[in-house]
């Protein structure tokens, strides 16, 4: 049976073969935390660059291999997170801290100015365009850490607000050709945050996890579901390995290596060597990663 993947990838590029050269497509990936957005986007960005490579060189063939850009990028909302200076001289700065992921705890409208920019045709003077990211290390966004260059054809956008029917985020909305909606019931998510999240080391215990989850997470999650703008797919959220990238599936793969060999860090180990650990470990642990880590990215 052809993958939820295979078909948003042949359906994307289809549409894509009607877009003129100084067009993009933009696609938009919603959903509620745990849903697996970040794992789908990054998969079907693959499998539209490896169409792309397979278009070009059955029209070339004498080409060397891969002598062309991608064409198609991801861009998370990640990026779009308020410092947590930005946070701590909030009114509310305590529940802003505690509620970092919430809408509020976003600017939507620098996402806006983004996604203006890269709707905008491109022409023979268009520029490389740079969006920020997100460090999970030191818990900040990061500066035009991401670039999306004049050969982009294809951006995904994906995060819980891109289909959030509230400023900001309904007018980067309406500039979109598509967008998706991952459907996962919220126990399951609960359950994915949760265990991402613990294995990340931002709780000390999974019941602490589950407990911040619920309280802050899910909260976000009912947001996203009660104010959901029109979406063109619905995507079942499934545990599938077809959903893997070879990026995420050897993150999985390096993980359970890890654990294999009786290697474990917890928490609150402030030793030098766990840490070392720890610290390896978080940098490998990106939007993406956390997602796949111990088999809960979908």
């Amino acid at each position: 049976m052809e993958s939820h993947v295979q078909r948003l990838v042949d359906q994307t590029w289809g549409k894509f073969q009607k877009c003129d050269g100084s067009q993009r497509l933009l696609i938009a990936i919603s959903g509620i935390p745990g849903s697996g957005k970040t794992t789908l986007a990054a998969s079907v960005c693959a499998g539209l660059n490896k169409a792309y490579h397979t278009h070009y060189h059955e029209k070339y063939p004498n080409s060397p291999d891969r002598s062309q850009p991608d064409i198609a990028f991801v861009v998370p909302l990640d990026g779009y997170h308020l410092t947590r200076k930005q946070l701590s001289e909030m009114p509310n700065a305590e529940e802003a801290v505690f509620r970092r992921g919430a809408a509020f705890t976003f600017d939507p409208h620098s996402y806006l100015d983004m996604v203006e920019k890269v709707r905008r045709p491109i022409e023979p003077e268009s520029r490389t365009i740079f969006a920020p990211s997100f460090d999970h290390a030191v818990k900040d966004p990061v500066a035009n850490d991401i670039s999306i260059p004049p050969t982009a054809r294809i951006v995904i956008f994906e995060g819980l607000y891109t289909a959030l029917d509230e400023d900001g985020w309904r007018d980067a909305h309406a500039l979109m050709d598509e967008t998706w909606f991952v459907d996962a019931d919220i126990q399951t998510a609960t359950e994915r945050v949760a265990k991402r999240n613990y294995a990340a080391g931002i709780s000390s215990s999974y019941e602490e996890s589950l407990d911040r989850t619920e309280k802050s997470d899910m909260r976000n999650a009912r947001e996203v579901l009660e104010k959901r703008l029109p979406v063109q797919e619905i995507v079942p959220s499934v545990e599938d390995e077809s959903w893997k990238s070879e990026e995420v599936d050897n993150m999985e793969k390096n993980l359970r290596q890890l654990e294999d060999n009786g290697i474990e860090v917890d928490a609150d180990d402030d030793e030098e060597d766990g840490a070392d650990l720890r610290k390896q470990r978080m940098s490998r642990m990106d939007s993406i990663a956390l997602l796949a880590a111990d088999g809960v990215g979908m």
